[in-house]
């Protein structure tokens, strides 16, 4: 039997116009964890809330490989994180997440994604997080999708204020020993739809839904 046969989300596909989204494999990941290594941010700031980068560029890219096979390892029914390498022309640009807890009962998902600072400020991040916000919209069901940027990470705000996200709230967080305001975000499915513009294609996902929790029937 293949691997899919046991893990189907490893042949799950996610295709917009420019890039492709799916469960790295062990070339994906070292790659990734190569990528995460040579700089994500500007190092001046904290742009996540577990400063993981914070580190040596050997213990950054140690991190990533082992915080996917933890979420490997941990996923559930009822809480699951689905991390997916991002890929354009071939070549790993980043990683994108959508995770949810108890969603067949909640319908609520939330995104975390990170780029190769080498590939900031072309478009990818927006087409990313589209990605997935169809996937959760069109294809599972969801009914909110939530996200948070501290207010110095002017990108991903930016992504979910140009998607159609409103405002729900602050926090505020010590980072780096200062205090540091949190925006959150939430997009209900009616603005989703609204302003859907990335079209997708998604392969080998009906064999992946009742990890999700849900059915061929979306139920």
């Amino acid at each position: 039997m293949s691997l899919i046969s046991h893990w189907p989300l490893a042949g799950l596909r996610i295709r917009t116009p420019n890039l492709e989204l799916r469960l790295p494999d062990l070339d994906d990941l070292g790659a990734l964890a190569a990528l995460a290594a040579a700089g994500v941010h500007d190092p001046a700031v904290q742009p996540f809330r577990i400063a993981w980068t914070d580190a040596e560029p050997d213990e950054v890219a140690r991190s990533v490989m082992q915080w996917h096979w933890r979420c490997w390892a941990d996923w559930r029914v009822d809480e699951w994180e689905l991390n997916l390498v991002v890929l354009r022309d071939g070549e790993v640009v980043g990683s994108q997440s959508i995770g949810a807890k108890d969603f067949a009962v909640c319908g609520e998902v939330s995104t975390g994604s990170w780029l190769g600072r080498t590939h900031h400020g072309q478009g990818i991040g927006t087409e990313m997080r589209a990605a997935v916000l169809a996937l959760a919209f069109a294809e599972l069901g969801a009914d909110t999708a939530l996200s948070g940027a501290y207010e110095n990470n002017l990108g991903s705000n930016g992504v979910s204020r140009k998607l159609g996200y409103q405002p729900d709230g602050v926090e505020v967080h010590a980072v780096r020993g200062k205090p540091l305001v949190l925006n959150r975000f939430r997009l209900s499915r009616a603005r989703w739809a609204a302003g859907r513009t990335v079209p997708m294609e998604v392969i080998g996902l009906a064999e992946c839904l009742p990890l999700f929790g849900r059915s061929a029937t979306g139920a």
